[in-house]
């Protein structure tokens, strides 16, 4: 990685960090400029504006997000062969993943720009509604391939079904966050896996499959 990426990663990092503590209304280019170092035409060699700099915070968050679902669900897929048993093996992987961070889940950028959606231009908006309708079509593939193997025991709407991963995980964060107490989030992941379980288990009694 050449300097001048290492430093455009580095106001990244310390963006991201500022935002996810106090937001983004409450986040200022000066602290940034300050804390990486710089000089003012030094930050804005990499950003032209704040905006700039929010979607790129939002399209390294997308990447890095994507390379966290892609190596759990993948491995839960390769473990387990039959696509809801890899499906509840990925859940489990994501709970442990999330346990594991050094002082729990530092937060969602996507939820911390929906609530102050009003500091950012369209390109933003339009960026983080993308970004939440990519998580649903991740997950309503991996539903959709479910299904035709495993019918659910019930009706249910697989559109909802796949947002119920996103606000399974976001909801945890939330929670984490308000109680101070991490274990919220993969306990949480851990009960919408048991929904699942059950939603696509044909009979009751083999409910602990996968």
């Amino acid at each position: 990685m050449g300097k001048g990426q290492e430093t455009r990663q580095r106001i990244l990092d310390i963006t991201e960090a500022a935002v996810l503590t106090k937001g983004f209304g409450a986040t200022s280019i000066e602290e940034v400029i300050a804390e990486a170092g710089l000089t003012k035409s030094g930050f804005f060699y990499h950003f032209r504006d704040k905006n700039e700099l929010a979607r790129a915070l939002l399209e390294r968050y997308l990447e890095r997000d994507d390379a966290l679902l892609d190596d759990v669900f993948t491995r839960g897929r390769d473990l387990a062969g039959d696509p809801l048993h890899g499906f509840l093996v990925g859940l489990k992987l994501l709970a442990e993943t999330m346990a594991d961070l050094p002082g729990g889940h530092p937060g969602c950028l996507v939820a911390t720009y929906c609530y102050q959606e009003r500091l950012f231009d369209r390109e933003v908006r339009a960026l983080n509604q993308r970004i939440v309708l990519h998580w649903r079509a991740r997950f309503r593939r991996i539903i959709d391939e479910i299904a035709a193997h495993h019918p659910p025991r019930e009706e249910v709407d697989f559109d909802a079904l796949a947002d119920m991963v996103s606000s399974t995980v976001e909801g945890g964060l939330i929670l984490a966050r308000a109680t101070g107490d991490p274990d919220i989030l993969p306990r949480q992941i851990m009960l919408l896996r048991s929904y699942v379980r059950l939603l696509f288990t044909a009979e009751a009694g083999s409910a602990n499959a996968g």
